[in-house]
């Protein structure tokens, strides 16, 4: 028996989430974790999942994901990016909806790198003119 199964992946600052979804009933797990106690901020959790709430689909699929890499809140926006392209993929049709709830765009801010002979990427040793 062959299971529909897509694969996608999403990015935002250092985190990167590989995401699969499979028919189930709507379990999300998160490195082996239940989503619950990987994010424990309520805002975060609906925050990451609200792909399957506009799509109308929360229950119909089991989400397993693997994030690496980033804080939490990155963490959180690279498996909403993954979750809206995995949908994406199932269902051609539901991109305008997704694309206008603006899931689907990539957030490319990213820390800048530090400068040699600069403390941060442009903060400059304090100046002493003695």
């Amino acid at each position: 028996m062959a299971v529909s199964l897509k694969q996608s992946t999403g990015r935002r600052k250092r985190a990167v989430a590989r995401v699969r979804l499979v028919p189930g009933s709507g379990t999300v797990v998160v490195n082996g974790c239940e989503l619950a106690k990987y994010v424990p901020s309520m805002s975060l959790r609906a925050f990451a999942t609200e792909p399957l709430r506009t799509a109308d689909v929360e229950q119909a699929y089991d989400v397993y994901a693997n994030i690496d890499g980033g804080g939490t809140s990155g963490q959180a926006g690279a498996l909403r990016m993954a979750l809206a392209r995995a949908l994406i993929e199932l269902q051609p049709e539901l991109r305008p909806l997704l694309k206008q709830a603006g899931m689907l765009t990539r957030d490319a801010r990213e820390k800048e790198s530090k400068k040699y002979g600069l403390k941060k990427a442009r903060k400059a040793p304090q100046y002493s003119k003695r």
